[in-house]
């Protein structure tokens, strides 16, 4: 101390030097460092809202398709198992042609193949078609034939024409050929009576397009044209 007074010294005002230093001013950068004190900006809420949402419909509509899956699953598995139990589809062809009839019958057994919630199983009957038009017109006894058969395939469509002449009820629809030889042309014939169901009934139609298969179709020639 040199006795002199001290003289109060004064704060440098922001921006002013002093010395080898200067005070920054309030949001200037210093260094590395910002001076705190300036206001935040906000983050915008929207971009997550609309983020969101659109999990959450990806979400539903998963979980819907997945729930769609699960009846379709149980829906066809009750079919495949024969849901509402089993029911026999009786068939009378002719003799000639029974054989490509048996073995169409008997892949459609092997498959359980399924009408209406039912496994049908085709039996297949070889029958003179003159018994078995006698049977149908009530000139016979069915019981000779088996019982009412709910498919019948003879050798000409001749017999069809005198059984739709006879009884004209049974038939519904049209017969439809299957095979053509020089001698005979094996109509399909679907037949409607008391003791054919509607689960018979409409098995009868599914058989006789199954019989129209390339499959089946190649049994046909096989047996009509031996060596062909």
């Amino acid at each position: 101390m040199d006795g002199r007074p001290q003289l109060g010294r004064r704060r440098a005002s922001p921006g002013e030097s002093t010395g080898s230093h200067r005070v920054a001013p309030p949001g200037e950068a210093t260094g590395s460092h910002r001076v705190l004190g300036e206001t935040k900006r906000g983050i915008a809420k929207w971009p997550i809202v609309a983020a969101s949402f659109v999990v959450l419909l990806v979400l539903g509509l998963l979980g819907w398709g997945w729930a769609d899956s699960i009846l379709n699953s149980r829906a066809e598995a009750q079919a495949s198992a024969c849901a509402e139990g089993d029911s026999t589809l009786s068939v009378v062809a002719a003799p000639s042609v029974a054989p490509a009839v048996t073995a169409a019958a008997e892949r459609w057994n092997q498959a359980r193949t399924v009408v209406r919630a039912h496994c049908v199983h085709v039996r297949v009957q070889a029958i003179d078609d003159q018994r078995v038009l006698l049977a149908l017109t009530g000139r016979g006894n069915l019981d000779s034939i088996g019982g009412q058969p709910a498919v019948w395939i003879p050798e000409t469509t001749a017999t069809i024409t005198q059984l739709t002449a006879a009884r004209p009820a049974l038939l519904t629809s049209p017969a439809e050929p299957l095979a053509t030889t020089p001698t005979a042309d094996y109509p399909c014939a679907v037949l409607t009576a008391d003791a054919v169901d509607e689960v018979q009934q409409r098995a009868s139609q599914v058989f006789r397009n199954y019989l129209q298969e390339p499959a089946q179709k190649a049994d046909f020639a096989r047996v009509l044209t031996p060596g062909a």
